[in-house]
C-alpha cells in the first residue's frame, strides 16, 4: 500500500520512533550515552548482544500464544511453536542436559516470576521452605521477611525459615542448616544467592533435603552463565528444579527459565506441575519476542567462545578482589569463586548508600548490599561488585586494575565528603559532592574522578551500538 493511501489514523504505525516520539527516543539516547560513558559494575547486570537485541525487538511482539507449543489457545502459532521448541532445545543443550531426564519452561517473564511459579508447582500454600537469608546474600524470593512484615510472595504464601552463613568464615553454614532442617522439616530447600561470592556444595544440600523428603531447588540466576560454561559446580546433578534469569552471566534479554527433572522420585508429574504453574496459574501469554532473544543468547552460550568468556569474567572478578584486598579493604570471604565480590565498608565507617551515590555521580554503577552481620538489609554496610558487563566490553585483568584504582579513589573521596558534610545524612553528603563550597575540596575531587572515568569508559565498545556515530544527546550535561 502506497504511503499516500494509508488512512490518517494508521500513519503513526509506520513512522520511526525518533519522529513519532522524540521524547522517548531522547531518553533511550541518554541511557545509551550513560552506558557508553560509564563503568557497569552491578553484579546482576550484563550487556546483551546486538543479535539478541534484534530478536527481542522483533515483530514477534505482536503474537499472542497462551499455552504450550502445539497446545495453544490461539491460532496462527506455527512459527511461534517452532521458536519455543528451539529455545527449549537450546536451553537443555547450553546446560548439557539429557532431554529424556530434564525439561524446561522458557516462558517466565522474569526470575522472580519463575521462582514463584516453581514454588507454586512444588508446594501447597503454607508449606515450609528454607532459603539463604537476604542479609547473608540470599534473594527476596527465597522467603525473605522481617520481624514486622512478610516482604515477598514467597513468605506471604509459604512458611519460610532462613539459613545463614558461618559467622567466622562467611561461608554457607551447612551444618547449621542441617540442624535447622531437623526442627523445621521443610518441604523445599532452596539454594542460590544474589550476593554470595563462593560456590555451593550441592551434594550436602541434597543429603539434607533427602533426610526430610524435601525438594531441592537451585536458583542460579547470578551464576547460570558460569555453570553453563562448566566453571562452577553443576546443580543439575542434585536438584529437582533449577531456575535462572537469562540476563545476568547468561548475557541474554530480561526473562527467566525453569528446568525440571522428569524422573523426580518426589513428583512423577513434575513437568505438568511446572508448566501449569507458569500458565495459567502465575502468568498469561508468553513474550515471544523475548523468547526469541533467549534462544539467540542460548545459542551463543553453546559456542566454544563461551567458556573463554566465563573464565575471563571470573578472572576479572578475582583480580578486582585481589586489588581491593591489596589496598587494605575487607571483602566477604576475602575473595570470590564467581563473577562478584562483596565489599564490607563497615571498617571504614562508610555506608553502602553513600559509596553507591558517589560512584553514580562519577559514572561507576554499583549497588549497596548487606554484608553478613548487618542488622538490617535496608541499611546495608557493603557494596556488591560484578565483572560480567565490563568483560562484555572486552576488559581484561590489566583494565580491571584501573577500575579497582577508581574504586579506591572513590572511597577516599567519600571519606572526605563525609567529613565535609558535617552530618550523617545522605542528602548532605550529596550536597558537598555536587556543589562547590568555599574551603571544601571534595567537590573538585569528585569532578576530576568523573572526567577520568568517562575518558576511560569511552575507550571501549558497547554491544549493539555503533559508538563511532554516538553524539552527546540533549539533556546530558558534563563538564568536560
Amino acid at each position: 500500500m502506497a504511503s499516500s493511501s494509508i488512512p490518517d489514523f494508521n500513519k503513526p504505525l509506520y513512522a520511526p520512533l525518533a519522529e513519532i516520539d522524540p521524547e522517548v527516543q531522547n531518553i533511550i539516547d541518554k541511557e545509551t550515552w550513560r552506558q557508553f560513558s560509564g563503568l557497569e559494575l552491578i553484579a546482576s547486570e550484563n550487556l546483551t548482544s546486538r543479535a539478541t537485541m534484534e530478536a527481542n525487538g522483533s515483530i514477534l511482539t505482536n503474537k499472542y500464544s497462551e499455552g504450550l507449543p502445539n497446545a495453544r489457545y490461539y491460532g496462527g502459532n506455527e512459527w511461534v511453536d517452532e521458536l519455543e521448541i528451539l529455545c527449549q532445545k537450546r536451553a537443555l543443550a547450553a546446560f548439557h542436559l539429557d532431554p529424556t531426564e530434564w525439561g524446561v519452561n522458557v516462558q517466565p517473564y522474569s526470575g522472580s516470576t519463575a521462582n514463584f511459579a516453581a514454588l507454586t508447582a512444588l508446594l501447597q500454600p503454607q508449606d515450609r521452605l528454607m532459603g539463604l537469608g537476604l542479609p547473608d546474600g540470599g534473594h527476596l524470593t527465597h522467603g525473605y521477611y522481617t520481624a514486622k512484615k512478610k516482604m515477598t510472595a514467597s513468605s506471604i504464601y509459604f512458611q519460610s525459615l532462613p539459613y545463614a552463613l558461618d559467622p567466622a568464615t562467611h561461608l554457607i553454614d551447612y551444618e547449621g542448616l542441617k540442624k535447622q532442617a531437623k526442627i523445621f522439616k521443610p518441604r523445599l530447600l532452596i539454594c542460590g544467592a544474589s550476593a554470595y561470592p563462593r560456590d555451593w556444595d550441592y551434594a550436602t544440600l541434597r543429603a539434607t533435603a533427602d533426610e526430610h523428603g524435601a525438594f531441592l531447588m537451585a536458583d542460579i540466576a547470578h551464576t547460570s552463565g558460569l555453570v553453563a560454561a562448566g566453571e562452577l559446580a553443576d546443580p543439575f546433578k542434585y536438584c529437582d528444579v533449577v531456575t535462572t534469569t537469562t540476563h545476568k552471566t547468561l548475557r541474554g534479554p530480561r526473562a527467566g527459565l525453569i528446568f525440571f527433572r522428569k524422573n523426580s522420585d518426589k513428583a512423577a508429574d513434575l513437568e505438568k506441575r511446572v508448566n501449569d504453574a507458569v500458565f495459567p496459574a502465575c502468568q498469561g501469554g508468553p513474550h515471544n519476542n523475548t523468547i526469541a532473544g533467549i534462544a539467540t543468547a542460548l545459542l551463543q552460550a553453546t559456542q566454544p567462545t563461551w567458556k573463554a568468556y566465563a573464565k575471563q569474567v571470573i578472572a576479572n572478578a578475582q583480580t578486582l578482589g585481589e586489588e581491593l584486598v591489596a589496598r587494605g579493604y575487607k571483602l566477604q570471604t576475602s575473595g570470590t569463586d564467581n563473577h562478584l565480590v562483596l565489599w564490607d565498608l563497615r571498617p571504614l565507617g562508610l555506608t553502602g548508600s553513600k559509596l553507591e551515590k558517589l560512584c553514580d555521580i562519577v559514572g561507576i554503577t554499583i549497588n549497596k548490599n548487606a554484608v553478613s552481620g548487618d542488622a538490617s538489609a535496608q541499611v546495608p554496610g557493603g557494596i556488591r561488585l560484578g565483572t560480567s558487563a565490563l568483560t562484555s566490553r572486552n576488559m581484561l585483568e590489566a583494565d580491571i586494575k584501573i577500575v579497582a584504582d577508581f574504586l579506591h579513589r572513590a572511597v577516599q573521596i567519600a571519606l572526605v565528603l563525609q567529613k565535609e558534610a558535617g552530618t550523617k545524612l545522605l542528602k548532605d553528603f550529596v550536597r558537598v559532592a555536587t556543589k562547590a563550597e568555599e574551603g571544601k575540596v571534595g567537590y573538585q575531587q569528585v569532578a576530576d574522578l568523573g572526567k577520568e572515568v568517562r575518558v576511560f569508559a569511552r575507550r571501549w565498545p558497547l554491544p549493539g551500538v555503533d559508538v563511532s556515530t554516538l553524539t552527546r544527546p540533549a539533556g546530558i550535561h558534563e563538564d568536560d
